[in-house]
Formats: structure tokens, C-alpha cells, sequence
């Protein structure tokens, strides 16, 4: 027993070969022998002197790569063998080590003050808008700077969405605890806004709203458990039923169609093509959507309320979040096993908002009650990849929509906006 104890303080040695989808930093696909506590400073350290002569310049000096290391498929952040242990991987055969460049940490930039919590936010080319809990909406450019104030509600706005941006003009819609929804003009030029349509039909607090893919329709969804679909053409007119004008050129919209199946709030709606959308539900599911006969196609069963949800292309997963404090994957694309492909935990109280990123297939922000925001890779359950601070009330919204800005609003009356460094252009 104390030769064996005495031959585990000294460590023992695993056999491991790394490979790594980035030619540029390739190494030869040999086996090494290293220490099987070895963590990730020692193999950043290794894999930088085997790319010494590659990352060195005409000048002999060499640049330094922070890599992350995948076992398993997942990233390793805790010693080699306890890694190796919790996978359940051998370490008497070569364990193969993937290494890719690691992703950078977001640099903090504006903070958007408003006058009360910020319940939205939505982003597209150069402009941000938000929603407040002051009945308001603002418009900022993505450099942080006040555009615009828009008044018209009369409750809390919920909900906002961007349907188009021309470099004159741009349209948008928001929802409100008011139960109306209302399109947007914005006369970039001249600075004004002029509310084109209100929709009515919902009976309590509108809480979501995504606009399709091709501009053409907006869907919404709140406490009065149903899913109404809208037409973002202004001149759109029902057939039964003519739309009334208000004063001015403001019209009363009916809905197109209205969905039912939720039992409770409706806490998020997206569109995941022209005709396709997912629902969240504080019912305690999440259901996929025909927008065009308005049928449910499948339905996910969970044990908590969803608060927020967010469909990815990239993948065709789901990441969802309740008051259970754990952020979950389900795989829509799964047809046996489980449909919950991941969970995560960090947040210390209720997750509030998730989003995908557009251009990474395995990254995800998240934010929640404990005034934090997070960046997650799906690779690495237990630890996020970084934590966004500056919040210091609960955050209540986000938008990763331009994959170069992570944006998040709260109860502190702030936008916060994180630069994005991990954006590869062409």
C-alpha cells in the first residue's frame, strides 16, 4: 500500500497525441508522454514550443497562442486523469488531445443608460433598440450613442424586433404589458418615428415577439397563453375583415392567426424559418410550430417554466432556461434517446435570457437573477467560458444578433456591451 501511495505522489505519465482541426498550428501526430495531471497551462506551454519555429517572425520573435484542449469531446479544465476519470476514458491507451486557438475574452465597451429596467433588446447592422419598463423605446447607434426616444405605449415594452434597415429608413415592431403591438417607421434622415399599424387581439401582457426570416410576418406571445401571428405589411388587409384607421394614418390590425395549445405565459417565440417556429412556455414546454396550416409539429415536456429559449441553424439545437438555475440543450434533430443533450450550471438564481451565436456552432451567452452574464461553450458543462460583468441588478434580456456586439439589459437601467474578439472575417 505505501509503494503504491509513494508511485501515485509521483505521478504517473499518459500517452497522448494531439491533433487539431487549424493547419496552421498543426504538430506532428506523434505520442507524447506527459504527466497525467498535466492541466492546460502545461499543454499551452507544450504545444507552443512543438509551433516555436512556425509562430516565430523574420525577426525570432515568437508569439504566443492561447490554445483550449478538447478530450472527449469536451474541454478540458481540470487535470489530465480527473478528466480522463469523470469520461471514463482509459489512460492506459493514447488519449487524443483536438487543440484549437481559444477564444478570446470579450472587451467591455458602452453602457447604455436608461431610466428605468431594460426588458429588450435588439440589434441589426449599425443600430440597437431597446425596450423599457417606462413605456419607452430607444434607438442607439451600436457605438453606443443615443439616437432616438420613442413614446406610444402605455405599459412596460416587452418585446422589440427590428423587420428591416435601408440606409434611409427602418422598420420595427415592439410589444407592451399595454397587449398591443405596434410597427414602426423610422426616418433614419430626418429623425422620426411614426407608428404604422397597432395590433390588437391579445388579452393580457404581450411578451415576445420574432419577425420571419423574410420580413413578411412578426409573431407574438404572452400571458394569455396564445400564439398570434401578424403581417408586417402596412397595407395588409384582411379578407372578412377591413382594418380600421385611427387618427392620422395609424391602423388597427387584426392578427392573421391565433394558435392555441400553451396553457400558461408564453415567455418566447422565434421564428425558426418562413413557416416554422418554437414556443416556450412557463407550461413547462416547448412546441414546434407549423406557421402555415397552424399545427403543433412536436412538443418538448419539461419539469420547470421556460423563461427564454433560442434555436440555433448551426447546429439545430435548442438551449432554453428555467428557475431550476440550470441552462439545457435539447437536439431537435434527435430521434432516439434523450432530447436533452447538455445541461449547464453556473447561475446561482434564475436564468433569464440565452443566446446562440451566429457564427460559432458551440457558443452561447446566457444571463440571470445573479446580475451575471455569461459566455458559454456546449463542450464545457460545468464551467463557462467567461463571465461578463457590470450588471449590478438582475439581468433581464440579451441579443447576440451582430456577432460582433453581446448585448444585455437589466434591472440596474443599463445596456451593457461586450466586443466580441472571436470574429473571423474573411
Amino acid at each position: 500500500m505505501d509503494r503504491s501511495k509513494k508511485k501515485v505522489d509521483l505521478g504517473s505519465q499518459i500517452q497522448i497525441k494531439f491533433i487539431t482541426k487549424q493547419e496552421i498550428y498543426a504538430v506532428p501526430e506523434f505520442p507524447f508522454a506527459v504527466d497525467s495531471k498535466i492541466q492546460c497551462e502545461n499543454l499551452n506551454k507544450l504545444v507552443n514550443e512543438l509551433l516555436k519555429d512556425k509562430l516565430s517572425d523574420d525577426n525570432g520573435v515568437v508569439k504566443k497562442v492561447d490554445f483550449d484542449f478538447l478530450v472527449n469531446g469536451e474541454l478540458l479544465r481540470t487535470p489530465l486523469d480527473i478528466h480522463l476519470s469523470h469520461k471514463n476514458v482509459s489512460s492506459e491507451s493514447i488519449v487524443v488531445v483536438e487543440y484549437m486557438e481559444a477564444t478570446p475574452s470579450p472587451e467591455p465597451m458602452d453602457c447604455l443608460i436608461h431610466d428605468d429596467w431594460v426588458s429588450a433588446i435588439h440589434s441589426m447592422g449599425p443600430w440597437i433598440i431597446t425596450g423599457c419598463y417606462d413605456n419607452s423605446i430607444h434607438i442607439w447607434t451600436n457605438k453606443g450613442k443615443h439616437k432616438t426616444g420613442i413614446s406610444g405605449h402605455t405599459g412596460p415594452v416587452k418585446a422589440v424586433q427590428w423587420i428591416s434597415i435601408s440606409n434611409d429608413s427602418a422598420t420595427f415592431v415592439s410589444g407592451s404589458q399595454d397587449q398591443s403591438i405596434r410597427v414602426w417607421d423610422w426616418d433614419i434622415k430626418k429623425g422620426t418615428t411614426n407608428c404604422l399599424q397597432i395590433g390588437r387581439g391579445h388579452e393580457r401582457s404581450v411578451e415576445c415577439i420574432s419577425v420571419s426570416p423574410d420580413s413578411t410576418r412578426f409573431a407574438t406571445g404572452g400571458w394569455d397563453t396564445m400564439l398570434k401571428i401578424w403581417s408586417s405589411d402596412p397595407n395588409y388587409e384582411p379578407a372578412d375583415k377591413p382594418a380600421k384607421k385611427l387618427k392620422s394614418e395609424t391602423k388597427i390590425m387584426p392578427p392573421i392567426m391565433t394558435l392555441k395549445g400553451h396553457k400558461e405565459n408564453i415567455s418566447s417565440v422565434q421564428f425558426i424559418n418562413n413557416s416554422d417556429l418554437i414556443t416556450s412556455s412557463w407550461d413547462h414546454t416547448i412546441k414546434h410550430w407549423d406557421g402555415e396550416i397552424g399545427g403543433i409539429k412536436t412538443e418538448i415536456v419539461g419539469n420547470k417554466s421556460f423563461f427564454n429559449h433560442d434555436y440555433s441553424d448551426l447546429n439545430g439545437s435548442v438551449i432554453t432556461c428555467s428557475s431550476d438555475r440550470h441552462i439545457r440543450l435539447y437536439d431537435l434533430r434527435s430521434k432516439e434517446g434523450s432530447l436533452v443533450k447538455g445541461t449547464y450550471s453556473s447561475h446561482t438564481q434564475w436564468v433569464t435570457t440565452v443566446r446562440w451565436s451566429k457564427s460559432e456552432e458551440y457558443q452561447f451567452v446566457s444571463g440571470g437573477y445573479d446580475n451575471q452574464m455569461k459566455l458559454w461553450d456546449t463542450r464545457s458543462p460545468k464551467v463557462p467560458l467567461f463571465e461578463l460583468t457590470g450588471h449590478e441588478e438582475k439581468v433581464m434580456c440579451s441579443d447576440w444578433s451582430n456577432q460582433k456586439l453581446i448585448l444585455s439589459g437589466g434591472a440596474d437601467n443599463t445596456v451593457r456591451i461586450f466586443k466580441n474578439k472571436n470574429v473571423k472575417t474573411n
